[in-house]
């Protein structure tokens, strides 16, 4: 394909998808968890698990779900709602273990005094949406040559969902990385902007070759709306922010409301109020079919699909609808992910990472990006990368840990590139591919 038509393909959708109306933003009280508890807890059986999880249906932000596994789920527990936690811990005979004593003390020391904002964009703190967009603008103008800019659209409340393509050379195959889908997860869109910094910059051989041999699509932040609203209200929203038409509660899922495997086998909720709501139909999320339609036209390009996730260091692969099916390619899909564990795990961190299909090593989670991407959009290297942590600060993860984060991923995209390549799956996909 001529770059120039890949140039006005890009722009088209853009336009296209930046056709939304303005909606208006609503601005409220900053959300405080003042003495809200985490707690890990041990369960032997199904009916432990779901009992459990029952306690997030009782009462909004009183409960809310962290992680699972299948063996032990993190809980968050409003000081009011302890006693009747404590009431359900006996009456399913399971133990738990409180691992976050307060987590508003987590959040206010989150971006410490020592990594307050200064005139330099960097990766000592985390930051917000205009400043991301602000340091890709310069980005971009320091490098016309090699970098483009583009909008996925807009989202429900009418901000630009950008992205950067990065390419020294037209026929490279092509890696897609998605982060910050769920808003809270920060840690997502500080590795995505300090891996776009790494390769533009580094002087590194290894990732100037890594660099140079693909072509990067990366979207730093597709939450938008979520995403301002972690940072100006509720640090630990999740969901996108478009109303329901059904309930008062707000918001959807983004990553169960594409059109794969959709609403299967309880993975994902109808109740506009859970935290893994599907949405209305698939796709009714604007930034999620923003994505959708730019990943379908220009699919031919895209080898690889990364969504960047947190917390649990987990490489997720399809399917997620399922655990009693496995993709054609699940050996190659499980021996590429045993690359990355291993190339992030010989870092001087030590840092495990374990493996699998989304729904073995989990639960069931249908209508993900991931699972789309592979389904859907012929794209057969396509992972969920859970990053750190493993429970000690969970979503809330400190500044401090930005840069050892990336650089595990970075290390790890490497080696995970370089099998897939092994195995043949970074061949142009189509005889008109770049």
């Amino acid at each position: 394909m001529n770059p120039y038509i890949l140039l006005a393909i890009i722009i088209i959708i853009s336009l296209t998808n930046g056709a939304s109306v303005f909606k208006k933003r609503e601005t409220k009280e900053k959300v405080r968890y003042d003495d809200y508890r985490v707690f890990r807890i041990k369960y032997k059986t199904p009916m432990q698990r779901q009992s459990l999880l029952d306690l997030t249906k009782v009462k909004q932000n009183q409960f809310s779900l962290w992680h699972d596994d299948g063996s032990e789920c993190n809980l968050m527990v409003a000081p009011s709602a302890l006693p009747l936690f404590e009431e359900k811990l006996r009456l399913v005979n399971a133990t738990a273990e409180m691992f976050i004593a307060n987590v508003q003390d987590l959040i206010d020391q989150e971006n410490t005094a020592g990594t307050r904002a200064d005139a330099t964009f960097g990766w000592t703190r985390y930051h917000n949406l205009t400043e991301i967009d602000a340091w890709l603008d310069t980005v971009l103008a320091n490098y016309p040559e090699v970098t483009m800019g583009f909008v996925l659209g807009q989202s429900y409340e009418g901000r630009d969902i950008r992205g950067i393509r990065i390419s020294y050379k037209w026929g490279n195959p092509g890696v897609f990385i998605e982060s910050n889908i769920h808003a809270r997860e920060w840690i997502t869109s500080a590795t995505a902007t300090w891996l776009i910094n790494e390769l533009l910059t580094s002087k590194d051989e290894s990732v100037r070759e890594l660099a140079e041999s693909h072509d990067w699509y990366i979207i730093p932040v597709l939450n938008v709306d979520g995403f301002v609203y972690t940072h100006e209200t509720d640090r630990l929203w999740r969901k996108t922010r478009q109303p329901s038409l059904i309930s008062d509660c707000v918001g959807v899922d983004p990553n169960r409301n594409f059109d794969s495997h959709w609403m299967e086998n309880g993975g994902a909720s109808s109740d506009p109020c859970d935290e893994t709501y599907a949405g209305p139909h698939p796709l009714s999320e604007p930034e999620v079919k923003a994505l959708s339609d730019f990943i379908s036209i220009l699919k031919h390009k895209m080898n690889v699909m990364l969504a960047f996730h947190s917390y649990s260091q987990l490489l997720l692969s399809p399917y997620g609808h399922t655990a009693e099916e496995f993709p054609d390619n699940y050996n190659d899909l499980m021996q590429v992910a045993k690359a990355y564990s291993d190339a992030v795990h010989g870092l001087p961190y030590g840092t495990i990472y374990k493996y699998g299909s989304s729904a073995g090593i989990l639960y069931p989670a249908s209508g993900a990006t991931n699972d789309w991407a592979y389904n859907e959009k012929d794209i057969k290297i396509s992972y969920t990368i859970e990053f750190r942590d493993t429970g000690n600060f969970g979503f809330v993860l400190p500044a401090a840990f930005i840069k050892p984060n990336a650089e595990e991923t970075l290390i790890g995209i490497m080696a995970l590139l370089a099998e897939s390549k092994r195995l043949r799956y970074l061949e142009p996909k189509y005889n008109y591919g770049l």
